[in-house]
């Protein structure tokens, strides 16, 4: 990739990361207000999937079955099911710290089932990336169910990057990410059409917001993995935590302890060192 051209993908991802967090952010004032979280997740899939069928353009090759469209989209599904439960009680900027293992499961499943070049300073940048991770969670010291889930829902997106980057070029952007909003309002909605709450205007707003917040994030992953493989997009990921710590404060008035605020650091510096190597490959 041209210095250009990574610049451009970091732009789409930045960008990404700064709507889904604020989609995630609109789903927590939901879920502190007595939302179930299974609604909240079930809505964004579904919402965000009838506002963008529009703009699809489904065409006959679109029609045949492909199993990894639903493989794909269980795991995004889960991974925000996961995530929304987590920030019912935990701090904003603390569950997405324990989210960004994520980077390190797709970065090493990309390598191993992609086949993507590796280089060592990337694999130390992880590495420190993951440290900043447990300081974090702290695992064995305070850890919560909250973070737990966190965990698992970071496990869950990196297994969803590297099967976006898998399937990406087989399929164009936009069909990829409604088939995802799709197939995910479909296997949720026994758990989130069950549970609607009453739709005031603000609950209306927020689960717009959530919505598309998280459907454009999602379709600026896909072009950039069109542009670039999953060991690049994957640190580039590291930008959510600055929108999540600023989300925090501004929105709930949330802010991490001193460890916490250490890992946070940890895992933005091992990011932006990872850009680097990236710019300099």
């Amino acid at each position: 990739m041209t210095s250009q051209s990574t610049l451009l993908v970091a732009a789409m991802v930045v960008t990404a990361m700064f709507l889904i967090v604020g989609g995630d952010a609109a789903g927590t004032v939901m879920t502190r207000d007595g939302v179930s979280p299974f609604f909240v997740a079930w809505s964004r899939f579904a919402v965000a999937a009838v506002i963008l069928l529009p703009l699809v353009g489904i065409q006959r090759a679109d029609l045949v079955w492909d199993w990894r469209l639903v493989f794909r989209a269980s795991l995004i599904a889960t991974a925000i099911c996961c995530i929304l439960t987590a920030l019912k009680t935990e701090e904003v900027a603390n569950v997405f710290g324990a989210f960004f293992v994520g980077p390190l499961v797709a970065y090493t499943l990309s390598v191993i089932l992609l086949r993507e070049t590796s280089s060592l300073p990337r694999v130390m940048l992880l590495g420190l990336g993951f440290a900043g991770v447990l300081l974090v969670v702290k695992p064995g010291f305070g850890m919560t169910i909250g973070l737990g889930l966190a965990v698992l829902a970071g496990v869950l997106h990196g297994g969803y990057l590297v099967a976006t980057r898998w399937m990406a070029r087989d399929y164009r952007p936009r069909f990829l990410l409604w088939s995802q909003l799709l197939i995910g309002a479909v296997i949720l909605a026994p758990f989130g059409a069950t549970q609607i709450p009453a739709l005031d205007t603000q609950t209306i707003q927020l689960t717009v917001i959530s919505a598309l917040g998280s459907a454009i994030g999602n379709l600026l992953l896909v072009l950039a993995n069109r542009r670039a493989p999953a060991t690049t997009i994957a640190p580039l990921i590291y930008s959510q935590l600055i929108h999540a710590t600023l989300l925090g404060w501004l929105v709930f008035g949330d802010l991490p302890d001193g460890l916490s605020l250490l890992g946070l650091l940890v895992i933005l510096c091992s990011g932006l060192a990872t850009i680097w190597v990236a710019r300099k490959g």
